[in-house]
C-alpha cells in the first residue's frame, strides 16, 4: 500500500463476454488530490469509474480504499466508508426544495428514517446543517426553490451538496460539467476547487480545459488500458495521447 494513496485499484480487468472493456488497469490517486480520468468515447472510463464505485464487479483486480480491501462490496457499504459518487445525471427528488433534499441526505448519513416530524429540535438541526451546505455551494437564494425548477447547473450544485451531507472523505465526480454552459461551468469549477481542500476527488470529465485548471494527476485511458499518466502539461504533449485524441476524432 502506498502511504500517500487513498485509493488503488491492482490488475483491474472487465469482461462483457468476450470484450475486455477494462484491460488490466494499476491506478493510484493520492490523498488530497484532484485526479482526472480522460480519454476518447470508448475508452473505457466509465466502466473503470464503475468498478470503482462498486456499480460493477471487476472480472479480476483487486480495489483498496484507506488500505482495506473493498473489491467485493457494495455501493452504500463503501459510501458509509466515506467514498461517495455523485450521479452523472442530476440525482435529485425533483418536486422538494433544495433544502429539503439537502435534508434528506443529512438523514441518511444519521442513519434515520426519513420522517420530518421527529422532533422541532431535530429538523431544526437538520435545517441550519442544511442552510451551511447550500451556503457552501452557492445555493442559499435557491432554498426554497423545487429542484424541478432550478438552472441546470445550480441543480448540479445541489446534487454535490447532497453528496457533501454524506460527509465524504473522497468524492468520485462523474463529468460534472456536461450539458453546461461556460458560467456554470466556471461556478462549478470552482465549487469543486473549494470543496477538495479537505476531500480527494476523482472525477471523470471531457472538458479538457477544466482539467488542466483543476487537476493536480490525470490518468488518460485508451481502449481499456492506462495509456499515459501526469499532470497536465506532460499528457498533454504525449504523443501517444495525441494520438489516441485524434485516431478517435477529438483532434
Amino acid at each position: 500500500m502506498n502511504s500517500g494513496a487513498i485509493l488503488e485499484a491492482a490488475g483491474l480487468t472487465k469482461e462483457f463476454g468476450g470484450f475486455v472493456a477494462v484491460n488490466n488497469v494499476n491506478l493510484t490517486v493520492e490523498r488530497g488530490s484532484i485526479h482526472a480520468l480522460i480519454g476518447p468515447n470508448g475508452a473505457g472510463k466509465t466502466t473503470l469509474f464503475n468498478l470503482l464505485t462498486k456499480f460493477l464487479q471487476p472480472t479480476r483486480g483487486a480495489i483498496r480504499y484507506q488500505g482495506r480491501d473493498i473489491t467485493r462490496m457494495q455501493p452504500a457499504d463503501i459510501a458509509r466508508l466515506g467514498l461517495v459518487r455523485s450521479f452523472q445525471i442530476s440525482a435529485v427528488f425533483p418536486h422538494m426544495t433544495a433544502l429539503e433534499n439537502v435534508r434528506i441526505a443529512l438523514q441518511r448519513r444519521r442513519g434515520d428514517s426519513f420522517d420530518f416530524w421527529r422532533s422541532e429540535k431535530v429538523l431544526s438541526k437538520l435545517n441550519s446543517e442544511g442552510a451551511a451546505l447550500l451556503a457552501d455551494v452557492g445555493l442559499t437564494e435557491f432554498s426554497d426553490i423545487r429542484a424541478s425548477d432550478l438552472p441546470y447547473g445550480r441543480k448540479r450544485a445541489l446534487e454535490i451538496a447532497t453528496t457533501l451531507a454524506l460527509n465524504p472523505e473522497m468524492l468520485l465526480l462523474d463529468e460534472p460539467m456536461a450539458g453546461m454552459a461556460q458560467e456554470d461551468i466556471e461556478r462549478i469549477s470552482a465549487l469543486i476547487r473549494r470543496i477538495s481542500k479537505n476531500r480527494t476527488i476523482l472525477m471523470v470529465e471531457h472538458n479538457l480545459s477544466v482539467v488542466a485548471s483543476l487537476s493536480n494527476r490525470i490518468t488518460v485511458l485508451a481502449r481499456g488500458k492506462v495509456l499515459a499518466e501526469g499532470d497536465y502539461a506532460a499528457v498533454s504533449k504525449d504523443p501517444r495521447v495525441i494520438e489516441a485524441y485524434i485516431g478517435a476524432g477529438h483532434g
